[in-house]
């Protein structure tokens, strides 16, 4: 990192003096990094550093959709992160840039209490999630997704159609626009987070908060939700617990909804029958992501065939 940029991360913090120190992890594709910075004098000693430097890369599809993904969680960070509350925890932006590329300088969630990752969830874990899933598709519930995807998810259908192209599976090929237009025309929209990954969760006491806002966007939540279970549990796993966990979620969506002019049987009447559908929106990005790999397991079939047949 050069001395401009640490000048900068100084100003913004009060700090005397900024020192690189661990690279937390490298940017999909070789894009960039994120790293912690040590502080002294400063208002916080850490501060987390996304740097983005995309370079001389070819034109293609996938590099377009990536450029547009770090000015979609730039936009987020600037212009709608103040909203998430300590329910939907998210990282406070304390400045950014977009000159050559994107600098986010976040504050450190591990310095305040949510330092612990998971490679594995206790139903416990898997309930936290849920609550912040639901808080953060509470809190922009009916909102127009101004900055962002006007579709959220990095698979959806208008970004994803070199996959399709190579799809094996003629039934879900067939059936993409169809599944598509079905989770577009949900009367019930919000944003979704639209990588809700374990790996996006940062865990400790004070509850848990979400990172990587690159495909946050317009959409129904159970875009999130089906991708968030199927980040956690194995199909045997879900076929036993994901309807009770789908109970969980709709109980604190409501919760958080308490005192909003919402008909909150009818969304979650319009959202219990997307769930199947946006299940197998998913299943058929990743038959075009990996194919060749077979059937999908025994879950996924089974919500492939109530998706295909309702």
């Amino acid at each position: 990192m050069d001395r401009a940029t640490l000048s900068w991360i100084c100003s913004l913090t009060g700090a005397t003096s900024a020192t690189a120190g661990e690279r937390i992890q490298s940017l999909w594709s070789g894009y960039g990094s994120i790293l912690r910075l040590q502080l002294k004098g400063g208002s916080v000693p850490t501060v987390v550093v996304k740097q983005v430097r995309p370079g001389g890369r070819r034109g293609d599809r996938g590099h377009q959709r990536k450029l547009r993904s770090y000015a979609v969680e730039m936009a987020f960070y600037r212009d709608w992160s103040v909203r998430c509350g300590p329910a939907c925890r998210v990282p406070k932006l304390l400045g950014a840039r977009d000159d050559d590329g994107w600098i986010f300088v976040l504050e450190d969630l591990d310095a305040v209490g949510f330092g612990e990752r998971r490679g594995w969830l206790n139903d416990a874990d898997i309930e936290r999630c849920l609550g912040w899933l639901a808080a953060f598709h509470a809190t922009f519930l009916g909102e127009e997704p101004a900055g962002l995807w006007p579709i959220g998810t990095y698979w959806h259908l208008a970004t994803r159609p070199d996959e399709l192209a190579v799809t094996d599976d003629r039934e879900l090929r067939a059936a993409a626009a169809s599944l598509d237009e079905r989770l577009n025309a949900a009367r019930f929209k919000t944003l979704v987070h639209g990588d809700a990954k374990v790996a996006n969760f940062c865990f400790g006491a004070a509850g848990v908060a979400a990172v990587d806002f690159q495909y946050v966007g317009g959409g129904c939540g159970m875009k999130d939700l089906a991708y968030f279970l199927g980040s956690c549990l194995g199909s045997r796993s879900l076929a036993v617990a994901a309807p009770r966990f789908l109970d969980r979620y709709f109980e604190l969506l409501r919760a958080a909804l308490a005192g909003r002019e919402v008909d909150l049987d009818a969304l979650e009447a319009e959202w219990r029958a997307l769930y199947p559908v946006a299940w197998t929106d998913f299943a058929r990005f990743m038959a075009g992501w990996a194919p060749g790999q077979g059937r999908p397991d025994a879950y996924t079939q089974a919500m492939i065939r109530e998706a295909l047949t309702s």
